[in-house]
């Protein structure tokens, strides 16, 4: 029973990993957008102060999963195993969500390396793109964002490929302009690379609002 319960736990952290992604992309589209539109409108204009209406929805999936894994946790056999691994599914899925669309998309804290990860990058510049709504608010999903667009052909790509190369770059020229004026270099040289970074900031501001 005990193998069984791990492979039960494994199997449905997978699961609920994924169906958390399949279940935010859905929410996102005909909830938030929709009928919950008065708290996610907070997302679509500018932050004042650190949080925002739309911040509850991070807390909604909590209890779920808090009850899952407590009642996996003090209960043995196949179902309890499988209620853990949901419950841990569903923490790790919102764990990267935090990281990912909250700090590495909008910058609300830092990340460390995982803004250098490619993919992560291409998943930050979906989610660009949806704030665009150049595609009707596609990608709807986070994780899988990139996929979501490549379904919708090759200019939806061509879009997504324009914003990675212009934020890359902008971000770039300002870690640039950081250490001239830790090394103290000209200020001659530092407002070159300010003006750079600038028209960088511009570019990928444009490749996420095609016309």
């Amino acid at each position: 029973v005990a193998a069984e319960e791990l492979l039960a736990s494994l199997m449905l952290t997978a699961g609920g990993a994924v169906g958390m992604e399949m279940w935010a992309r859905w929410a996102h589209r005909e909830l938030w957008h929709d009928a919950w539109w008065n708290y996610h409108e907070s997302h679509h204009r500018p932050r004042e102060g650190m949080f925002e209406a739309n911040d509850i929805f991070a807390v909604i999936n909590a209890p779920v999963a808090m009850a899952l894994t407590a009642y996996g946790f003090w209960h043995e056999g196949i179902f309890a195993g499988a209620c853990f691994g949901a419950g841990l599914g569903i923490t790790l899925f919102g764990i990267g969500y935090m990281f990912v669309h909250d700090g590495l998309v909008h910058r609300r804290f830092p990340v460390g390396p995982i803004a250098d990860v490619p993919y992560m990058k291409r998943v930050a510049a979906a989610h660009t793109l949806h704030h665009a709504e150049k595609y009707n608010g596609v990608p709807w999903g986070l994780f899988l964002g990139p996929q979501e667009l490549e379904e919708l052909g090759p200019e939806a790509m061509e879009d997504l490929d324009k914003l990675v190369t212009s934020r890359d770059k902008f971000l770039a020229l300002k870690s640039q302009v950081q250490q001239a004026e830790a090394s103290a270099k000209s200020q001659t040289d530092i407002q070159r690379l300010v003006q750079e970074a600038a028209v960088a900031e511009k570019k990928a501001k444009d490749a996420a609002n095609p016309k």
